[in-house]
């Protein structure tokens, strides 16, 4: 598996990474909504993946990257299929229907399912009383950001497509923290040539449905707003070449719990970038909550930070009972 090992990692590049995960991840909510106004869910899927996936690989081949044999190849293609098609595709499909706000919520669960699916990481996780608290706070503070507008989600008469919505998201956020973990266990390339290939297969995966959900009858290119097609344009620079390829470095060199967080600061940027840019009023409630979500993410990335500043020196004792053996 080539991925480097977190001591040869540069700290600067993993903040960098994280920073563009929760910062334009955070913005992705608003530019899909908007997106989906004017494009079928399953079209714009495969126009945003199929070429971001195209230039993503064009650019790893003239940097003298090889695409890699079938093995691979495959894991990219199952870990693409479980993490776009079924994960992406399910907010894709839920924001068209249902607030972007509402669709935040219910993606924040996936730090959770993280947890629950990362067996090789059961004994730490679950022996970690910071991380759980973290994971149980952050998605608390989730529910206390939204719950304003999640009342009035479920209390509309269009109800049953909230409950609908909630389902497809659930489903789509265990298929995202599961394709997390198989591609961070099972990846054996470099992030972007794993990254094309995900974005590729997924691509191509959504063109079915296109036809399935004859999103082909009544549409017309010419009735895209330039309000869709910007939309479009920053899904496929910021949400996938930039911020989908740091999200999969990310997974080879960090945590995946660690990485997980960024469900929960995702929601705190979106409200942040409605107050700033959109005039939109933030009330004590959720003000409480972006609070607590902060607090959450802080404890588990401290947790993360200890037990990585413990490891070195567990190593230099062994390594020195070692020398002592030999010696003797």
């Amino acid at each position: 598996m080539p991925t480097s090992s977190k001591k040869e990692v540069s700290t600067l590049l993993v903040v960098i990474a994280f920073a563009t995960v929760y910062l334009v991840w955070g913005s992705t909510y608003f530019f899909i909504r908007k997106a989906v106004l004017h494009i079928p869910p399953m079209m714009l899927g495969a126009i945003r993946f199929l070429i971001a996936g195209s230039l993503l690989m064009g650019w790893s081949l003239i940097k003298g990257e090889r695409m890699g044999t079938w093995q691979q190849i495959k894991p990219a293609i199952i870990s693409g299929l479980l993490l776009l098609l079924v994960g992406n595709g399910a907010v894709i499909w839920a924001e068209k229907t249902l607030p972007s706000s509402l669709v935040a919520v219910l993606v924040s669960s996936s730090p959770l399912w993280f947890v629950l699916l990362d067996r090789p990481k059961w004994k730490e996780n679950f022996s970690n009383r910071s991380v759980l608290t973290g994971l149980v706070i952050g998605f608390a503070g989730v529910i206390l950001l939204f719950s304003e507008n999640v009342t009035k989600a479920f209390a509309s008469p269009d109800s049953s497509k909230a409950i609908v919505g909630l389902v497809v998201i659930v489903i789509g956020s265990m298929s995202w923290a599961g394709g997390s973990l198989y591609s961070k266990y099972n990846s054996n390339t470099t992030a972007t040539i794993s990254s094309a290939w995900q974005m590729l297969a997924a691509g191509l995966a959504f063109i079915p449905g296109i036809f399935l959900g004859h999103e082909w009858s009544g549409f017309q290119w010419q009735a895209v707003t330039a309000d869709s097609w910007f939309a479009l344009v920053y899904l496929i620079i910021m949400g996938s070449l930039v911020g989908y390829s740091a999200y999969v470095w990310l997974l080879q060199v960090r945590s995946a719990t660690q990485v997980s967080t960024y469900a929960y600061v995702n929601p705190v940027v979106a409200v942040l970038l409605g107050v700033f840019f959109a005039n939109e009023h933030m009330s004590p409630l959720q003000i409480t909550g972006l609070v607590v979500i902060l607090t959450s993410v802080l404890l588990i990335n401290l947790s993360k930070y200890r037990t990585a500043q413990k490891k070195p020196e567990v190593n230099c004792t062994v390594k020195g009972v070692v020398v002592e053996m030999g010696k003797r």
